[in-house]
């Protein structure tokens, strides 16, 4: 059942049509991948089902409700939560006080001081990062940051994730390690939407792809249908990909 659909979504910046009458959906518990060549309108979708740009062509429903006209506050406080291409993070506050954020402002009802902290220290251990709570964002390593944007996006509570290029710049053995904490995320309900360069994190462990391309979806379909998609192939893999790999 999806918890999440597009129907028909276009934005143009001037002339151009950035995003083209796309129609997709995310099912709930499902992770999907969103991939496609730099300037195909990924992060631009995202920024539409976050608020973060307006639209007028189409419409976004979560759980039964349009998302269109709304703010990105709003759409947080549904239970739609994101992390950022390039990490966005107090990088002079602490860590906890970092993951506070999104459990004052984020969270749907009114929240209380302890509780916010509760909800706060729960995101920190669920991301691995409760030892270094008073350490400053600016102190930790890249990886880490990310991890922070990923806490704080779970202390508002969200049932849909989007998470995006959370892999880059990332060693084998952190993008390892970050793929399993998208699992895991996954796995206490939270339904994901990933924007992804790396093919080893998207191969490994999406459902399901969607690909992009100059605005418009080329292909959207299981792991082994994209990595044999003769389209996506040339605009984007180069070559084929196999699953898993």
């Amino acid at each position: 059942m999806p918890i999440l659909e597009g129907q028909d979504v276009t934005k143009y910046f001037g002339g151009l049509a950035a995003v083209s009458h796309i129609d997709f959906h995310v099912d709930q518990g499902e992770i999907v991948g969103l991939i496609g060549p730099n300037g195909a309108g990924k992060t631009t979708l995202f920024n539409l089902i976050s608020g973060a740009i307006p639209f007028k062509s189409g419409g976004i429903i979560f759980k039964g409700q349009k998302l269109n006209g709304l703010k990105p506050h709003q759409i947080c406080k549904m239970g739609v939560s994101r992390t950022f291409q390039e990490t966005k993070v107090f990088a002079d506050m602490p860590v906890l006080q970092n993951v506070l954020m999104g459990a004052f402002f984020g969270t749907p009802t009114h929240i209380s001081g302890a509780d916010a902290a509760k909800e706060a220290s729960q995101a920190l251990e669920s991301v691995g990062l409760s030892a270094m709570s008073a350490t400053p964002v600016h102190d930790l390593t890249l990886v880490n940051q990310k991890r922070v944007e990923v806490a704080r996006a779970l202390a508002t509570k969200p049932e849909l994730l989007l998470l995006d290029e959370l892999m880059a710049g990332l060693n084998a053995t952190e993008t390892s390690e970050t793929m399993e904490l998208v699992t895991k995320i996954r796995d206490t309900g939270i339904s994901i939407f990933m924007v992804e360069h790396v093919m080893k994190a998207i191969m490994g462990i999406c459902g399901r792809i969607m690909v992009l391309h100059h605005g418009e979806k080329i292909a959207d379909g299981t792991c082994q249908e994209i990595a044999a998609n003769k389209t996506v192939i040339e605009v984007y893999l180069g070559e084929e990909t196999h699953a898993g790999s």
